[in-house]
């Protein structure tokens, strides 16, 4: 377990030499938040309506510009290619990967929607939720999106591709989560709505490291 724990150290180590690529998709998020109401209507019970697809859209496309990091710096210095060929298990190496990913992306997003939440007027009952979707779903959007980032990892200027990769397989993840969050409003069940999320979760943990890491050996040959 220590290669994993030095893996899952190192990337963390990087990104605090490089605050940017963390600080850049947090801003984006908070940003992309804030323009919905000069853009729509400042109306708390407008944007109570439609805070939890705000946040949610937000998120998913922070999470999205962040993943080009994710295996694009060890491809150009060939920590990739040496983590390919080690007697390592690769799909436990791409997992401790996947979960620094998280840790800079996915935590503060968490952290942050509450005080999104109070800006967009939603309630105690929504930000809970909200919190709740969150927590199970952004490890999801890491998970999903891992598998995209290794699918162009070889390929220059792949922004838009990763996009149309990963976006469709994201809406599934909006659909519930932003369900949960609004029938909550409401006082409704939300029940079903987590167990589809936590679903997501289990098959992504599942079947993500190893196809992430099939993808990796097919870019890289």
């Amino acid at each position: 377990m220590n290669i994993y724990m030095q893996t899952l150290k190192r990337d963390l180590r990087i990104a605090i030499r490089n605050p940017s690529s963390v600080l850049n998709p947090l801003l984006f998020f908070v940003i992309s938040v804030s323009l919905f109401p000069l853009a729509i209507s400042p109306e708390s019970s407008t944007l109570s309506q439609i805070a939890a697809g705000i946040i949610w859209v937000a998120s998913m496309l922070s999470v999205l510009l962040s993943l080009n990091a994710l295996f694009h710096n060890d491809f150009e210095n060939g920590v990739l290619e040496q983590m390919v060929i080690s007697h390592h298990s690769l799909p436990l190496l791409i997992l401790s990967k996947i979960i620094s990913h998280w840790i800079l992306t996915g935590i503060p997003i968490i952290l942050l929607s509450p005080l999104l939440g109070l800006f967009l007027f939603l309630d105690s009952n929504g930000i809970s939720v909200l919190m709740i979707t969150l927590l199970l779903a952004t490890p999801s959007l890491s998970l999903i999106g891992a598998i995209g980032a290794s699918l162009i990892v070889g390929i220059k200027n792949s922004g838009m591709l990763l996009s149309l990769l990963i976006l469709p397989l994201y809406i599934p993840i909006l659909i519930f989560a932003s369900s949960a969050v609004s029938q909550a409003q409401f006082g409704l069940e939300i029940t079903g709505q987590l167990y589809f999320l936590g679903a997501i979760l289990v098959v992504s943990l599942m079947a993500a490291p190893f196809v992430s890491a099939l993808a990796l050996k097919i870019s890289l040959e």
